[in-house]
C-alpha cells in the first residue's frame, strides 16, 4: 500500500469540496470514533488542547485505516515543533497565526528536506519514513507535504496576498473566530461585518490561485463561504458534539415536574 501519497492534497489540487471535523479530544478511541464518520478531513488541534506528540502519534495511527484525511494544528510554526510533527507522519499542516510572507516561507523551508528546505534527516527513527523501509521517502517526502496556513490577525490579514503567492503554501485558512476578535468583534464570528471580511480574504487567497478553507458552524455560513470559494470546511468539533449530546440527553430526561424544581 502507498502511504506516501498524500490524499488530501491530491484532493485539494482537484478542486473537491470536502466537509471537516475538528478534533481535540486527547484520545485515541476519540480519534478512531470520529474517523469513521465520514467527513473528508479531520484537524487534529495541537493549539488549544492537551494533545502531546506522542497523543498525535496515536490519533495518526487510529484514524491511518480509514479514509479520513488527518491535519494537524501544531501550537506554532516553530520549525522544531515542525520538525518532530514531519517525522511522525503529518503530511498535512494548518499552522496558526501567520502574519507575513517571511513566516510562510519559514513555515515551507520547515517541513521540507534540503536542497528545497531545512528540515533535519532522521529517516532510521521516523515513522513517516517507515524507519527506513520506504526506500522512495526521501524522493518524494517534499512534494507530498501539504503547507496550509491560518489567517486569523490585522497583519496577516494585510499581507494575505503576499502570503498565499509564497511558492510552497498550498492552501490558506481563514480563522474567523480570532480574526473577528482582532477586528473588534470578540465571539462574534457570525456578525456582518466578519463575515464580509472572511469572505472577501476567501476571494483574495482564490484570486492568487490557491485553495481556500475556513471554519463555518452553520449550513448558512458554509454556504456563504463556498460562495466566495471556500473549498475545504470545517463544520464543527468533537468537544462541541460531546458537549451538546450529553446535555441534550439530559434534557430528554427532565420531566416538566423537575424542571420547575430546579429553578
Amino acid at each position: 500500500m502507498d502511504r506516501i501519497t498524500n490524499r488530501f492534497k491530491k484532493r485539494l489540487n482537484n478542486g473537491d469540496d470536502m466537509l471537516g471535523l475538528w478534533f481535540g479530544l486527547a484520545n485515541n478511541i476519540a480519534a478512531e470514533i470520529c474517523a469513521q464518520s465520514g467527513f473528508d478531513w479531520m484537524l487534529i488541534d495541537a493549539e488549544h488542547s492537551p494533545l502531546s506528540d506522542k497523543d498525535i502519534l496515536s490519533c495518526l495511527q487510529a484514524v491511518a485505516p480509514y479514509e479520513i484525511n488527518p491535519i494537524v494544528r501544531p501550537v506554532s510554526g516553530d520549525k522544531n515543533v515542525l520538525k518532530r510533527l514531519c517525522d511522525v507522519g503529518v503530511q498535512t499542516f494548518l499552522v496558526p497565526m501567520i502574519n507575513d510572507a517571511k513566516e510562510a516561507e519559514a513555515v515551507v523551508s520547515a517541513v521540507r528536506y534540503p536542497p528545497s528546505g531545512t528540515r533535519g534527516l532522521g529517516t532510521s527513527m521516523a515513522r513517516a519514513a517507515r524507519w527506513n523501509m520506504k526506500q522512495d521517502y526521501l524522493t518524494r517526502a517534499n512534494e507530498e507535504m501539504c503547507v496550509i496556513l491560518q489567517i486569523e490577525t490585522k497583519a496577516g490579514l494585510k499581507n494575505l496576498k503576499k502570503i498565499a503567492k509564497v511558492d510552497g503554501v498550498d492552501a490558506v485558512f481563514i480563522g474567523p473566530s480570532d480574526l473577528g476578535a482582532a477586528l473588534g468583534y470578540p465571539g462574534q464570528s457570525s456578525h456582518p461585518d466578519v463575515i464580509k471580511a472572511v469572505s472577501e480574504a476567501i476571494e483574495h487567497v482564490r484570486a492568487c490561485g490557491k485553495p481556500a478553507g475556513v471554519l463555518a458552524v452553520t449550513s448558512d455560513l458554509v454556504e456563504t463561504y463556498r460562495k466566495a470559494g471556500a473549498s475545504f470546511v470545517g463544520v464543527g468539533s468533537d468537544c462541541g458534539v460531546l458537549a451538546k449530546g450529553v446535555q441534550r440527553l439530559y434534557d430528554s430526561f427532565l420531566s416538566d415536574e423537575d424542571a420547575e424544581g430546579d429553578y
